[in-house]
């Protein structure tokens, strides 16, 4: 009976059913998939409390390292490891979210469209799962091609790259990283199917985008996991210490007026069940051992057992200031003081641009300038040109830079450093832009006006420009020049194209008389912007 034909009106109550099916199966998916908005945003939520977590114990390793150097060195890289291997497989999920989202908002408002925010709840294409499949997998399912591919590839690198980090055999071996891409048993397909598969073929996009969410938590928490290891293998060295000492760490101790001055100040072995206060202010130390506050002070705020000082100074010159830093034993609750001290200095902004080679700055050469700021590093200097004269200047190194200028006027150097929050001014130098000078004619040795014999005259290999006191070494290819006299009462020109004498200019001054002149006119140079007219020579023949 299942091979009969079906009439007509069978088809047509088919056909309804199935469409009937559909509706049904569309109302039950949209309260679904809008639940998917409540799971993202929870495992985005967990997501952020993982890095918080992770970021306070990075701040152990950095203790760590600089209280018990030898001990914490190797485990302090493997950290920075993990940290970066982490980053490296979220910013690859991120990539592949956004990828996502874009396709799938493009198709919702048209090519184009500006999308603020990579959230689920702002999508509206939540149960379409065909651009999903295709991104993620491909056309084909048995043979897949998409981005899952390498995301799954990535995974297990990840996996096996944090493994090698914990060293200790017993934790390594207990170690529990997730993230599993092994096949697993599917019960709507009633068998195994691949982790690709399982996760991204025909998973509509509310359920893709929660999965990415799950496996960026499953990165931070495997990244923690790896982290507690690497601190247990620092403290598992540990035979206890005999001797606490306060520090500071400041970022620089050398600031400009006007910047602010940050330093972390913490307690040398430091319990993480029990946070130091901290407060700056005039220390009586007359007992070493029980150092006071004198006054009520400025207490620092507390990041993960590190004080955050940051003050900003109204004044140059070298600071100084103290502080108590008090830790509280969490069994017996007894409080223990430590003083600190540290000493910086404030400048005023200052920096320097010097022209090496001129007072200004001339067109169409490598005009050499160095450029240093008070406190910064060479490399951390960004300078650039404005004004009315057009140009660019380009690092070569050490400080130094070229600057290359293209139209005459006024222009400034503007120099700016790279900091941590960005850049910052350092002000401006001003600089005029001239042409690079002309040079003058000389022939026969002579310049402008003079006098020179028959014999050197005839002799001379042709014009030369000539240019005197100027800085740069600059060649001045001669085009073309004009010769003439008077020969007989005639008046005999010759032209010459470049600059050695011409056959009709030798002719010239076989037949010139004692007594009589040379000019030397029209003549055209290649200077750096371009075909110049110099001046000529006047010469009377001795």
């Amino acid at each position: 009976m299942s091979g009969a034909k079906e009439t007509p009106r069978q088809k047509m109550i088919g056909m309804m059913y199935l469409v009937l099916t559909a509706l049904l199966a569309l109302n039950v998916s949209k309260e679904i998939l809008n639940s998917f908005i409540v799971v993202e945003e929870s495992l985005n939520t967990t997501n952020e409390n993982f890095e918080g977590k992770n970021g306070m114990m990075y701040n152990k390793f950095k203790q760590a390292l600089e209280t018990q150097k030898s001990k914490a060195q190797h485990p302090y890289e493997n950290a920075m490891k993990a940290k970066k291997y982490a980053q490296e497989l979220t910013d690859s999920i991120d990539a592949i979210k956004g990828r996502l989202y874009r396709q799938l908002q493009e198709k919702s408002f048209g090519a184009g469209s500006k999308t603020d925010t990579f959230h689920l709840k702002y999508l509206d294409s939540k149960d379409n799962y065909d651009d999903p499949t295709r991104i993620m997998i491909g056309t084909e399912p048995e043979t897949p091609t998409g981005a899952a591919v390498g995301l799954k590839k990535q995974i297990d690198d990840f996996k096996k790259k944090m493994t090698a980090l914990v060293e200790n055999p017993k934790d390594k071996a207990g170690l529990k990283l997730g993230l599993n891409t092994d096949e697993v048993y599917s019960v709507a397909e009633e068998k195994k199917v691949t982790w690709i598969e399982n996760n991204f073929y025909h998973n509509p996009a509310a359920a893709v985008f929660s999965i990415l969410a799950k496996l960026k938590t499953d990165v931070r928490n495997a990244e923690g996991d790896v982290l507690q290891n690497l601190l247990k293998a620092i403290s598992d060295q540990d035979q206890g210490f005999d001797q606490v000492d306060a520090k500071v760490v400041a970022e620089s101790n050398y600031i400009t007026l006007g910047e602010e001055y940050h330093a972390d100040i913490f307690v040398a072995a430091h319990n993480s069940a029990s946070d130091p206060a901290i407060f700056i202010g005039k220390v009586d130390a007359s007992d070493p051992k029980h150092p006071k506050l004198v006054g009520n002070g400025e207490k620092v705020s507390v990041e993960g057992g590190v004080g955050k000082f940051v003050t900003k100074p109204g004044a140059q010159g070298d600071q100084h200031y103290e502080g108590i830093i008090s830790v509280t034993n969490p069994n017996t609750r007894e409080v223990t003081s430590y003083k600190f001290e540290n000493d910086y200095k404030v400048a005023a902004p200052s920096f320097a641009v010097s022209p090496t080679k001129m007072n200004v700055l001339y067109i169409g050469v490598d005009n050499p300038v160095d450029i240093s700021v008070a406190g910064a590093a060479s490399n951390d200097i960004v300078p650039s040109i404005s004004g009315l004269a057009g140009g660019s200047i380009k690092a070569t190194g050490g400080g130094h830079f070229v600057v290359n200028m293209t139209t005459p006027g006024e222009c400034d150097i503007n120099v700016s450093i790279k900091q941590k929050n960005g850049s910052k001014s350092m002000g401006k130098q001003h600089f005029r832009v001239k042409k690079v000078p002309s040079p003058n004619a000389k022939f026969a040795g002579v310049v402008s006006d003079g006098s020179a014999s028959l014999s050197e005259l005839q002799s001379a290999p042709g014009v030369v420009p000539d240019l005197q006191d100027f800085v740069f070494d600059l060649k001045f290819p001669v085009l073309s020049w004009k010769m003439s006299g008077v020969v007989n009462g005639l008046f005999i020109e010759a032209t010459a194209n470049g600059p050695a004498t011409s056959g009709d200019q030798k002719s010239l001054l076989q037949k010139i008389k004692k007594g009589g002149r040379v000019l030397i006119e029209e003549v055209y140079v290649q200077a750096p912007e371009g075909k110049r007219h110099i001046n000529g020579v006047n010469i009377k023949v001795k």
